[in-house]
C-alpha cells in the first residue's frame, strides 16, 4: 500500500496535496482496495463552496457505494473528467491519474489539523 509523504490524510481516507491555496483531493490507496474495482465517480458540487467534513461527492464500486469528505473547507473549482469515462484511474493510480476534484481552500489553517503520511499508515495498519 502506498502513502505518499508529501500529503494530508484524512480519517475517512482521503488526501489532498497543497499548492498555494488549490488544493487536489483523491481517495486513498487504501480506500481503493478496500472499495475494490470502481465503476463511477459522481461529484455534482462543481462551482459550490462547502465546509470541511462535508460530502462533495460519491464513489461506486462493484460492492458499495461510498461518500467522498470534504478534507477542508472551499469552493469546487474543477472535476478531474477523465473518471467520466475510466473511473478504474481510481484503483490503477489513486495519487495521480485517479484525482477528483480541485478546491480553492477557504481556510488553510484546517490543513494543519489533517494526518501526514505517518499517522495516517498507523491508522490503516
Amino acid at each position: 500500500m502506498s502513502v505518499p509523504t508529501n500529503l494530508k490524510y484524512t480519517k475517512e481516507h482521503e488526501w489532498i496535496l497543497i499548492e498555494g491555496d488549490v488544493a487536489t483531493i483523491g481517495i486513498t490507496d487504501f480506500a481503493q482496495g478496500e472499495l475494490g474495482d470502481i465503476v463511477y465517480v459522481e461529484i455534482e458540487t462543481i462551482g459550490e463552496t462547502l465546509s470541511k467534513e462535508e460530502v462533495f461527492g460519491s464513489v461506486e464500486a462493484v460492492k458499495t457505494v461510498s461518500d467522498l469528505f470534504m478534507p477542508v473547507s472551499g469552493e469546487i473549482l474543477e472535476f478531474n473528467e477523465t473518471l467520466e469515462g475510466n473511473p478504474e484511474a481510481v484503483n490503477k493510480d489513486p495519487y495521480g491519474e485517479g484525482w477528483m476534484i480541485k478546491v480553492r481552500v477557504s481556510d488553510l489553517g484546517e490543513v494543519d489539523s489533517l494526518m501526514d503520511a505517518e499517522a495516517y499508515q498507523s491508522l490503516v495498519g
